[in-house]
């Protein structure tokens, strides 16, 4: 397999107006949290998994003695007022390649399906810890319509500042050109441990924006769950590049 390809599980056929919510690993697991907690209280439906060579190569071992690809998975939740399409995921591509590769693959699945604007979920790291009811959600967009809007709803824009890595900046980019509207909510975090007070910052202004009734409590209980999962993904990463690492030292031994 030379390139990334989304198995579907379910035909969608042409969603309504729909929005595309990403949630994947990032600084203080934030996206992550905040998508999986999302798709389980609206009970959404998977409908595609996504695997790619530029993800990891290994698998994980289950319970059940058998084994599962890395991969990110897109479930489908039909609202009241547009289709939502959510992006999970194990883990981000790993290199710049493969972050462009899987991000253009996936905007060219979102928009053939209907889709209309994508908001990606992410950190935003201070290094400091900020009380719960005092944390804001940083924000950037790609119109001045979703600024506008955004703003109405709590997201601080103009007011972070560096760059954004990975899918949470790179979707709402590349979508734009493709046609899609796109906007990034970053939660202010310390960086180091998984953020559950500010993940429910982002999801209160998602509920908002997207018309829907989520209840947060069991949101401290997810995350944790969703550290555990992270901690075995890096742990599986880091044997991995260090044997790499060691194969590519005995090739270059010779070498004063």
């Amino acid at each position: 397999m030379e390139e990334t390809q989304i198995i579907e599980k379910k035909k969608i056929g042409k969603l309504k107006n729909a929005v595309v919510v990403t949630g994947l690993p990032g600084i203080g697991l934030i996206g992550q949290v905040v998508g999986r907690y999302m798709v389980d209280e609206l009970k959404a439906k998977k409908v595609a998994s996504v695997i790619s060579p530029h993800f990891p190569h290994q698998v994980f071992m289950t319970k059940k003695g058998g084994v599962r690809i890395i991969k990110n998975s897109i479930y489908h939740y039909k609202g009241k007022k547009r289709d939502i399409l959510f992006l999970l995921g194990d883990i981000q591509a790993i290199s710049s390649v493969g972050q462009y590769e899987v991000a253009g693959k996936l905007l060219d699945y979102f928009k053939n399906a209907g889709a209309k604007e994508i908001i990606t979920v992410g950190g935003y790291s201070t290094g400091k810890i900020v009380a719960e009811k005092k944390r804001r959600v940083f924000a950037v967009a790609t119109s001045d319509k979703l600024r506008k809007t955004l703003k109405k709803l709590g997201a601080v824009f103009g007011e972070a500042r560096g760059s954004i890595v990975g899918a949470a900046g790179l979707f709402p980019v590349l979508g734009k050109i493709k046609g899609l509207d796109g906007s990034c909510l970053m939660g202010e975090t310390h960086g180091s441990y998984v953020d559950a007070p500010a993940a429910k910052q982002i999801v209160q202004i998602l509920a908002k924006y997207l018309g829907l009734k989520i209840n947060l409590e069991k949101l401290d209980k997810r995350a944790k769950e969703s550290q555990k999962i992270l901690k075995k993904v890096q742990e599986e990463i880091k044997k991995t590049m260090e044997a790499e690492t060691q194969e590519k030292t005995k090739d270059v031994s010779y070498i004063r």
